[in-house]
């Protein structure tokens, strides 16, 4: 069982509202807000299967690119002894400092890098 969702790319959370007793979520990982909701559970993935193909729409029709879910870039923070160490890791293996994160990254999380 799982509240995530897929279609197209694009990643969604469904989440419940008890006040307005409905499901609903919006797009992960775009900077536009796009959302959606349902009332009943059989039909809040197709809505969010509109919600998608509304955006790509919209989009296509205003000329403008749609945001991709991902740019395979992000900043993280990390203290200066581990950013130093990890430098001196990636040095002594060959890598640059963003090959030995995405291996790591990749061995942590089971991705195949």
């Amino acid at each position: 069982m799982s509240n995530i969702l897929e279609y197209k790319g694009y990643y969604t959370r469904i989440e419940y509202d008890n006040v307005d007793k409905v499901l609903y979520g919006k797009i992960e990982g775009i900077n536009d807000f796009v959302n959606f909701e349902s009332n009943h559970a059989e039909n809040i993935e197709n809505e969010f299967h509109m919600a998608v193909d509304d955006y790509l729409i919209y989009c296509k029709e205003k000329g403008i690119e749609p945001d991709k879910t991902y740019s395979g870039k992000f900043n993280v923070r990390i203290s200066k002894e581990l950013h130093k160490k990890i430098v001196f890791e990636a040095f002594k293996q060959g890598m640059s400092l963003n090959q030995y994160v995405e291996r790591a990254i990749g061995l942590y999380t089971d991705v195949n890098i």
